[in-house]
């Protein structure tokens, strides 16, 4: 039997291909510190299980198709904080920030289409492109400089008769990097110069840290119909597993078209929208309160890395992960080795091999994905087995 070329080329995600590998660890008897995934262990506000609970209807319907009325509100409540105003129909209620990423590109791109999309990146990125048969063109950036654009003529030497569509999450996932007001401008005008749509991944939005200023790309007025924000209840509340996202634009006549890709898929899971409308009734200290807590554990993790020998690695200013170059020839292989070869009385780590989080071939191969969504006494345990075992691996470079 033969399978589609599609998900033949599509790759396994390098966040969670080696959890295999971690359970082996942990039947012998290893604890694992997982900083490979974006997991938050805050809790979720228990609005969501209240309004749950208080659930009493005895048939459970399917919801309408874009979103139940009442999450619907709250969203558009939400983004009102921001200085964001959407109507009731430029907002769609989605399978989480997945499926918004993935409507989006199926909405403005045809198969064999084209989307710039700044490397490092979200590595389901490169699968939500296998997808949807849309090519994934990398706009590199580097550490050195924080992981932000080069200059406007390097990103429009990338562009083509394909290209529809710039796709980049902010703040970026995996780099913490937020972007410069400068930087927006930038590619407003490549959006309008270049008849382009924005993709928007703004889960990361509360998360920013040392007095940066954000600014989402909803509020550029002058691409607004350009402009489609993904978004997701999972990071900003822990509610990871409540699979609650949303696509808003306001250009009505795309979300009349993406729409009918909800239409496909029936509607989201009712309890769920039930529970993610009341997060509007989340006092704003919880907020407040959870972005200080990952800048404490930004500061643990980035502190430590600077501390090891060989390591390379600049300071994120959002979100909560952080690229480190390690001081090894291949950062997979090290993963596999700390799982199965390495401990310091039972205890390892597991990071991220970030490789899988580049479009061009060989970038990314000494580098790994450090998550800081443990608490800071667990985060300084997993940075000590990390230093020591940086210094005994026998692969180093």
């Amino acid at each position: 039997m033969n399978f589609s070329k599609r998900i033949e080329v599509m790759q396994e995600s390098p966040i969670r291909k080696l959890v295999p590998i971690a359970q082996e660890a942990k039947s012998k008897g290893k604890k694992v510190y997982h900083l490979n995934i974006g997991q938050p262990d805050i809790k979720t506000p228990v609005e969501f299980f209240e309004a749950i609970k208080e659930f009493d209807e005895e048939v459970l319907a399917y919801a309408p198709s874009q979103g139940t009325p009442e999450l619907i509100d709250a969203i558009r409540r939400y983004y009102e904080k921001y200085n964001i105003n959407f109507d009731k129909d430029e907002i769609l209620v989605t399978n989480g920030g997945s499926e918004a990423l993935i409507f989006s590109l199926l909405a403005v791109c045809d198969h064999g289409e084209e989307v710039l999309v700044p490397e490092p990146f979200y590595t389901n990125y490169n699968g939500f492109g296998n997808m949807t048969g849309v090519n994934v063109v990398p706009i590199t950036t580097k550490a050195e400089n924080g992981f932000h654009l080069p200059e406007k003529t390097e990103i429009e030497k990338l562009i083509t008769p394909k290209t529809k569509a710039i796709m980049f999450s902010n703040p970026g996932n995996p780099t913490g990097t937020i972007y410069t007001k400068e930087e927006m401008y930038m590619l407003e005008e490549i959006a309008k110069e270049h008849n382009l749509f924005i993709i928007a991944d703004e889960v990361y939005r509360e998360f920013v840290y040392d007095g940066l200023e954000y600014m989402s790309f909803a509020n550029l007025k002058d691409i607004s119909d350009r402009v489609i924000l993904t978004d997701s209840v999972s990071k900003r509340f822990s509610a990871c597993g409540a699979r609650i996202g949303c696509i808003a634009s306001k250009n009505k006549d795309l979300m009349k078209q993406i729409l009918k890709l909800c239409q496909g898929r029936l509607c989201v899971a009712t309890i769920e929208q039930v529970g993610a409308a009341n997060f509007i009734n989340v006092a704003d200290e919880y907020i407040e309160e959870t972005k200080e807590e990952y800048r404490r554990r930004r500061d643990v993790v980035y502190g430590a890395l600077k501390e090891m020998d060989g390591v390379v690695c600049e300071q994120p200013h959002g979100a909560f992960y952080n690229i480190a170059k390690l001081p090894v020839k291949d950062a997979e292989k090290f993963v596999i080795w700390l799982l199965r070869e390495f401990d310091i009385d039972n205890e390892t780590v597991m990071l991220a091999p970030a490789e899988g989080f580049y479009a061009t071939e060989g970038l990314g191969r000494d580098e790994v994905r450090i998550s800081y969504c443990l608490n800071v006494e667990d985060l300084k345990k997993a940075m000590g087995i990390l230093k020591e075992a940086l210094k005994v691996y026998p692969d180093k470079k």
